[in-house]
């Protein structure tokens, strides 16, 4: 049974259908949706392109818009930088390396929404304890959350504190799979530190490398919880990103056709960065071999 031709595809077969069900059609109704709008008694009625021509009017999405490429050029490089130092660091075996990568993978484990409650808490600007750290070292409190320049920020280090450790796990692998005669003959070739990282490290993990970044930005461009439950977008339109954007249109103004028209455009976006940051790291001869 299992050398009949049919057999893989029999296997993947779950997977595949899930991935329709759950990510192909809500995606597809989303687009379909996003031409359509209620009217006064709640009827969806056919506009075209009208929502997505509001949108290109409406400053504030503009504004949303520029915040979450913003957010994202700073975050995405950032937070593989800090898995590939992690990863880099736990690499080689030692007495309590064990500890060390559980540590790093420990944030991972907690969900998002309480990773925003107790972030929330520990930067709260009068009863923190962070702030109080701050201020018995002498130190003045800062606002974090609450400041409009450094809401984006604080933001992007919280979202960092829970993701690195998941991407270190990818990175880690790429660092195990290069082969150990390689570090050894760059070590007799008299390359060291710095020098072997970016001659050779690097190089050979352009593969994990571009798949962690892709990965990366897709949900950094979906990220919602800490928005939603710490900031609310604010002050000041500060940490107002596409897809908190999209929930208020849908839940709060009850217009779901903007919302599948906001959905849409991050779809495209994430999409169009997918690609370049593809090309960036894999070029297309790369690939064919």
């Amino acid at each position: 049974m299992f050398r009949h031709p049919w057999a893989p595809y029999a296997f993947i077969a779950p997977a595949f259908i899930g991935l329709f069900v759950f990510r192909f059609i809500p995606i597809g109704l989303s687009g379909f949706g996003s031409f359509f709008s209620e009217n006064l008694r709640g009827d969806m009625v056919f506009v075209g392109l009208k929502n997505y021509a509001e949108l290109m009017d409406d400053p504030s999405f503009w504004n949303t818009m520029r915040v979450t490429l913003i957010f994202n050029l700073i975050i995405n490089p950032f937070q593989i930088c800090c898995a590939l130092a992690l990863a880099m660091l736990v690499r080689r075996p030692s007495k309590f390396i064990d500890v060390f990568r559980l540590g790093f993978i420990m944030p991972m484990t907690v969900s998002i929404a309480l990773t925003s409650i107790i972030w929330s808490i520990l930067l709260d600007p009068t009863l923190g304890p962070v702030n109080g750290l701050l201020r018995w070292g002498g130190f003045q409190s800062q606002p974090f959350f609450r400041s409009e320049h450094q809401a984006l920020e604080t933001l992007i280090l919280v979202a960092t504190w829970k993701g690195a450790g998941y991407w270190m796990i990818f990175l880690l692998s790429g660092l195990l799979a290069i082969p150990r005669e390689i570090d050894d003959s760059a070590l007799i070739d008299g390359a060291t530190g710095i020098r072997k990282f970016i001659s050779i490290t690097l190089p050979l993990m352009k593969r994990p490398l571009a798949f962690v970044l892709v990965a990366d930005t897709a949900a950094n461009f979906l990220l919602f919880a800490p928005v939603y439950i710490i900031t609310n977008g604010g002050p000041n339109g500060a940490t107002q990103l596409l897809m908190f954007e999209a929930y208020q249109a849908a839940f709060a103004y009850i217009n779901h056709g903007r919302s599948m028209a906001i959905s849409t455009i991050i779809l495209g976006v994430v999409l169009l960065i997918a690609m370049f940051e593809l090309r960036l790291f894999i070029p297309a001869e790369e690939e064919q071999s």
